[in-house]
């Protein structure tokens, strides 16, 4: 038994608009199913007109864009994206672009660091990485990173809620990735301040084929996630926090 992080679950005023920032500054596809929209790489290799977004990805954790009534407040969101680049001149190249899709520059507090700070259209931050080489293969997301007080425990419980493979563990971080290798990693940041407002941004996993959904769940709830009520209703997903309160869920198979 096991689950897999599929896709970055965006909330926005306006989905689509989000949605198309998204795929133009990753270089992926739009595709819109339904109510939210769905951002990640075609299938086909040149990603043409004719190319259709696969769902879930096979390597790559792709994006969601729902969209909500309420606008981002000034609180910086607890997960976020970084970017990965391949020289200094794409990276100027990159935040370039990003600007001119409409992106803006945000203090986080940050200071005098290699990497730049932006926020989407709707204030969602992110990081433009200068190159480094542990993510010279993750494709153009390097890694989902996460704000927690606890890094060792939240590699635990992750590690264990998922199939990826723990790479490091230290009182300030902790990184997992796909033992597949490919794909972004995912990553927990020390930081002081704890969890006190629902994200705009959280992951959806997956059960793989075969196995239970609610089995899996309650594999969650006994390693310490707790269930979460969003108003949800009848839905087909299960929504739960992990030990310390970052929200996520559990999506139904295809």
């Amino acid at each position: 038994m096991a689950l897999r992080p599929v896709q970055v679950n965006i909330k926005a005023l306006d989905g689509p608009a989000v949605g198309r920032f998204w795929a133009e500054a990753l270089g992926w596809s739009v595709f819109s199913p339904g109510v939210t929209t769905y951002v990640g790489p075609a299938d086909a290799p040149d990603g043409g007109p004719d190319s259709e977004v696969v769902w879930p990805h096979p390597v790559a954790v792709c994006i969601d864009v729902v969209p909500v009534p309420e606008p981002k407040t000034a609180t910086k969101n607890r997960t976020h994206l970084d970017l990965a680049t391949t020289s200094a001149a794409h990276q100027t190249e990159l935040v370039a672009r990003l600007r001119a899709l409409g992106a803006t520059p945000v203090d986080v507090g940050q200071r005098d660091v290699p990497w730049t700070v932006l926020a989407d259209p709707e204030g969602n931050e992110f990081c433009v990485l200068e190159p480094r080489e542990i993510y010279r293969d993750t494709g153009p997301i390097a890694a989902v990173v996460v704000d927690c007080v606890d890094p060792r425990a939240m590699g635990r419980f992750w590690g264990e809620a998922m199939d990826w493979t723990v790479h490091e563990v230290t009182d300030d971080h902790a990184s997992l990735r796909s033992a597949k290798s490919g794909g972004p990693y995912l990553e927990f940041l020390r930081t002081p301040d704890v969890k006190t407002v629902p994200d705009r941004v959280h992951l959806d996993l997956l059960p793989y084929p075969g196995d239970d959904k609610e089995a899996e769940v309650a594999r969650l709830r006994a390693l310490g996630a707790t269930d979460l009520d969003l108003g949800q209703g009848d839905v087909p997903w299960t929504c739960l926090t992990d030990p310390e309160g970052h929200e996520f869920c559990v999506l139904a198979l295809p």
